[in-house]
């Protein structure tokens, strides 16, 4: 029987953020992770992270009887971003970086995180089911690309139109914030009447998908040119 001998990997790639607070972000990632008392560890972030996506889903889930939760909606958001961006910053500052297992946690609790709270959305008077749910799957899909895109080309790519994680934060709370003085659905559209929060999720579907399918037919053109099939040996 062959043994099977394990090989420490480590997981090398090109980070692709470009976002809009991205210059802003890393600066106060940096200073966060310097100032960081030494019992914090990245595996309490990313625990924070999904502590943060439970009490914002929890908020939505409840907001129908207490709209005032949409405010604790908002400081979930808070919470995940800063475990969610601060785990990979304070292991990468104290150089005791994971790769494998990092990369592996952090993208499987990111996608709990997020199926979380746009389930938490999906059952609010101010979202319907429908709405919620093709985002999410506009959302996973990106998040499937950019984890294959790693591997197949080492490029971390979570950035699409200058929006990421962060920026798709800011936009619930601002989303949040506006639904709690106006939840009715005052957008008259063509197709139908919409509230606010369901109008940017909108833009944001077309966003998700727009994005999966050109980086993805670019993506396979590429890999399609540069991976030639081998010549068979005579």
């Amino acid at each position: 029987m062959k043994k099977r001998i394990k090989k420490e990997k480590k997981i090398k790639h090109t980070r692709v953020i470009d976002t809009f607070t991205g210059w802003l972000e890393r600066r106060i990632l940096h200073w966060l992770a310097a100032h960081l008392p030494a019992w914090v560890t990245p595996d309490m972030l990313t625990f924070l992270s999904l502590v943060g996506a439970i009490t914002a889903a929890a908020s939505y889930l409840l907001c129908g009887k207490a709209p005032d939760l949409l405010w604790l909606a908002c400081l979930g958001f808070v919470i995940n971003w800063f475990g969610d961006s601060l785990d990979g910053t304070l292991a990468r500052y104290r150089r005791i970086e994971r790769p494998r297992y990092g990369f592996f946690v952090d993208h499987s609790v990111d996608a709990v995180c997020t199926t979380l709270i746009f389930y938490g959305l999906s059952v609010t008077a101010f979202i319907r089911f429908d709405i919620a749910m093709v985002s999410l799957v506009g959302y996973l899909l990106l998040t499937i690309y950019t984890c294959l895109s790693t591997y197949t080309v080492d490029e971390f790519k979570i950035s699409y139109a200058y929006l990421g994680p962060t920026e798709i934060r800011l936009i619930a709370v601002i989303c949040s914030i506006v639904t709690y003085f106006n939840p009715q659905r005052f957008v008259h559209l063509p197709f139908g009447d919409y509230t606010f929060f369901e109008l940017i999720m909108l833009a944001l579907i077309v966003l998700f998908y727009s994005a999966f399918i050109l980086s993805t037919v670019g993506q396979t053109t590429r890999l399609a040119r540069e991976d030639k099939p081998q010549q068979m040996k005579k």
